[in-house]
């Protein structure tokens, strides 16, 4: 379970029920394709964001049952719209994928946590909430750990891919808290591995994880297959972290990844020390 790209999430995973995993691939498909066009290649932020109003006005034609206009995309909007006819999904969620992605077009900084969280709420929150739906959980206290597990993966990606996103350039460091610890966009650049930043991230990482421990219990609480693909889930973007406090912090030569290697740990932690 590597937490890369939207591979944060469950992806018609064997685990998975058989009837589910239809609709979690289209989903998958939109969110990537969507993803995709905000990072992806070379073209300028106009044509992006152009690209990124033509998944909005996908999603329109899903909601008033019009046919799609783009031929290239018309097979997975044809696959999304029959799966949100099938399991009453929800399209909000799918439009603040979009919001999401175009904003990272736009926005390069953020000036605090805040602002942060908001892009989290947005990008990875909203895969949550549609997995819920699925296996119709929608009580209040599940969709808010959902949202903390979903925020805290962000977050981890964002932690372990410093190095890559600077070169975009974009920086998901909080601005104040760059400044709070002492580290310039320019000490990013350079990858200098220095106490400041040493203790910059130890404070990200701290908050990380304390965000995916207060959503853990959802891991519990949900039954069946759902409850153990979340558990892994967890499991892997914790581990991230201990790999990020491995190296010393130094994400610029060492990005965590997880292995082959780490998968009988997850598996005996998701078995015995998900919080409950």
């Amino acid at each position: 379970m590597p937490v890369d790209h939207y591979e944060n999430f469950p992806v018609a995973s064997l685990l998975l029920p058989a009837r589910l995993r239809e609709p979690v691939e289209a989903i998958y498909a939109f969110a990537r394709g969507a993803d995709d066009v905000a990072d992806e290649g070379d073209a300028d932020a106009d044509t992006r964001l152009a690209e990124l109003a033509v998944y909005h006005a996908g999603i329109d034609a899903i909601e008033f049952r019009m046919p799609t206009n783009d031929d290239q995309l018309r097979p997975m909007f044809e696959r999304l719209e029959r799966n949100v006819r099938a399991f009453d999904l929800p399209l909000q969620p799918l439009r603040d994928l979009v919001s999401a992605f175009a904003q990272d077009v736009v926005k390069t900084r953020y000036a605090d946590f805040d602002e942060v969280l908001d892009y989290c709420r947005r990008s990875a929150n909203p895969i949550g909430r549609l997995l819920l739906h699925l296996y119709g959980v929608n009580d209040a206290t599940s969709l808010r750990r959902s949202d903390d597990i979903c925020s805290a993966l962000q977050l981890i990606n964002f932690w372990q891919d410093v190095a890559i996103d600077i070169a975009k350039p974009r920086i998901y460091l909080p601005q104040e808290d760059l400044a709070r610890f002492g580290v310039s966009e320019d000490d990013l650049a350079a990858g200098r591995d220095s106490e400041q930043w040493r203790a910059l991230m130890g404070f990200q990482v701290s908050r990380a994880r304390e965000i995916m421990l207060r959503g853990a219990p959802l891991a519990r609480s949900l039954r069946g297959r759902i409850g153990w693909e979340l558990r892994l889930v967890v499991a892997g973007g914790l581990r991230i972290l201990e790999r990020i406090e491995a190296v010393h912090y130094d994400v610029f030569r060492h990005r965590p990844t997880l292995g082959k290697r780490d998968w009988p740990l997850l598996a005996w932690r998701a078995l015995t020390r998900m919080p409950a």
